[in-house]
């Protein structure tokens, strides 16, 4: 009976998520049954897309390259969001940096993809009037590379405003007492800093690898999974076979898929830095 009161407060936010999350999940499993190109007469056919979808060498290209794309993302998303926002701290211009590297996620994405083929095509962009732009339109590592650094672009301001909020919880006089005991800045950054950003770091690991899973509006607008499937990372692969090849029962299954690598992914991590605690 004492926990009533709290089922009652958090029913609209229980029924929220079934509505709008766990009902169209549920929604997507049964429709990875069916053979369906959403204008034929859907047909159940079990567990037939998941054997096709291991069976296919493309969904496991295109999961090798979502790795490789998550390698390169990742640690310098965290890397960076950490030593910006030590960087800055305290700093007189911290917060109108902090407004300049916040700005690109605030701009629309079809603006910023078309300022970026501006600025770094190869023949014709206007910076390659100046420098050497690598050939990411025709080489498959610098195509990914391209879409790393439009992804960290994107997405780096709000990273540092998660470290950063994390950094300024922590008690100066900790670090000023490590001073006096004669730490220097790199010593006080390990053993002080550095551990207590902990929860900060496991969120930006988490935020970091589903954007590395589940990036699509950046290979689709860019590089369009070129060249030669360079890019084609799973979000990419979804939409090829939802909607160019209209097999959306086939693309509920690789949906389902997405989703439980995430899942995956993510418990590992935070299990690794949890353990890192102990």
């Amino acid at each position: 009976m004492r926990r009533l009161p709290l089922f009652l407060f958090s029913l609209p936010a229980l029924l929220t998520l079934g509505v709008f999350i766990l009902y169209p999940f549920l929604d997507v499993i049964r429709f990875s049954t069916w053979d369906w190109s959403g204008l034929s007469e859907p047909k159940p056919v079990g567990l037939k897309n998941y054997r096709d979808l291991f069976q296919d060498p493309a969904f496991w290209g295109s999961l090798w390259v979502t790795l490789k794309f998550m390698l390169l993302a990742l640690p310098l998303f965290v890397g960076l969001s950490i030593a910006l926002a030590v960087a800055l701290e305290g700093a007189p211009y911290e917060r109108f940096a902090k407004s300049l590297l916040f700005l690109p996620g605030l701009v629309t994405l079809g603006g910023a993809t078309l300022s970026w083929y501006t600025l770094f095509t190869p023949e014709y962009g206007a910076l390659a009037q100046f420098l050497t732009i690598p050939p990411w339109d025709r080489e498959g590592f610098w195509a990914l590379v391209m879409v790393v650094l439009f992804t960290l672009w994107r997405h780096l301001g709000y990273g540092v405003l998660v470290a950063s909020a994390r950094l300024k919880a922590i008690p100066k006089s900790l670090l000023e007492a490590a001073y006096v005991d004669g730490a220097g800045p790199l010593e006080a950054f390990r053993y002080i800093v550095l551990p207590l950003m902990r929860p900060a770091v496991a969120f930006l690991v988490v935020v970091g690898t589903i954007l590395s899973l589940q990036s699509y509006s950046a290979v689709f607008l860019l590089t369009r999974g070129g060249p030669y499937g360079a890019t084609r990372v799973l979000g990419y692969y979804l939409y090829e076979s939802g909607f160019e090849n209209f097999r959306l029962g086939y693309a509920a299954a690789v949906t389902v898929v997405i989703l439980l690598l995430t899942l995956l992914f993510a418990y590992a991590q935070l299990r690794l830095l949890r353990h890192g605690e102990e």
